[in-house]
């Protein structure tokens, strides 16, 4: 099977509410989005519930032939359904997740991207990131003392994949040539983003001959490099973190040198 992926929690004491799965032919990656820990969620599930079962449905969704979008509205509508009855899907801070999917065809990729998990596509011209910038360029426009989380799923914020199935056409969605492709959460990304360790090139190149393994294991050596959050401030010292890879057979992952 061309897939691989890997996976590992923040903290072993903890669920990973990451999730990723693939078929054949698609590939999903998601990453629950936790309310603070002060503040009620209003669900008796959790957010590792919550991913796993959105990402199962939207994977059969998109294995099913619907698209991307519409795909992803239908899994949410369907998740909310299952426990509109037992929890409070107003609250603002409701499980959520970020979402990478990606559907393999004859000649050319099918993605969607929402929120900050990313996507690396190697084409013809190198290694192209496709990646929704909503939540950075919003992050400079919030005022001061004003708490970015409180514009995550409202119109004019970001979004992420929670109760509301208007979160689908907020979505990135396109087309890549048929070629190689890493999908990872920010938890993976932070070799890049928040300690600058590799170039999206770098990492791309990383997986691609050592596997996703070697990216998780990198980060957990860069955040344990740096306990204090001091050098490298970032919400947790540990994330979860995820990364999926997927090359057409004839370039399969052949160095798994650890």
């Amino acid at each position: 099977m061309p897939f691989r992926i890997a996976t590992a929690p923040g903290l072993p004491d903890r669920p990973n509410e990451d999730f990723a799965a693939a078929t054949a032919t698609v590939a999903v990656l998601l990453d629950g989005v936790s309310a603070p820990t002060d503040l009620d969620d209003g669900c008796s599930h959790g957010v590792a519930w919550h991913t796993r079962r959105l990402g199962s449905l939207l994977l059969a969704g998109l294995d099913g032939g619907a698209a991307p979008r519409e795909a992803l509205s239908e899994a949410i509508t369907t998740v909310s359904s299952l426990h509109e009855g037992t929890c409070d899907l107003g609250v603002q801070q409701t499980p959520s997740a970020t979402v990478v999917a990606v559907r393999i065809g004859a000649d050319h990729l099918e993605y969607l991207v929402l929120s900050d998990s990313v996507l690396l596509a190697e084409g013809d011209g190198g290694v192209r990131l496709v990646a929704d910038t909503t939540l950075d360029d919003l992050r400079p426009r919030v005022a001061p003392g004003t708490r970015v989380r409180d514009w995550r799923n409202v119109p004019g914020g970001f979004w992420t994949a929670g109760a509301d199935p208007r979160a689908a056409e907020e979505a990135v969605v396109g087309t890549a040539p048929l070629g190689p492709f890493v999908a990872m959460t920010d938890g993976a990304s932070r070799a890049v983003e928040v300690f600058g360790d590799l170039s999206w090139e770098g990492a791309f190149a990383l997986v691609r001959h050592r596997g996703p393994e070697a990216l998780v294991r990198r980060v957990r050596e860069l955040e344990a490099a740096d306990p204090s959050r001091r050098r490298f401030p970032r919400g947790k010292v540990r994330d979860d973190a995820t990364a999926l890879w997927w090359a057409p057979e004839s370039l399969q992952i052949t160095d798994t040198q650890k």
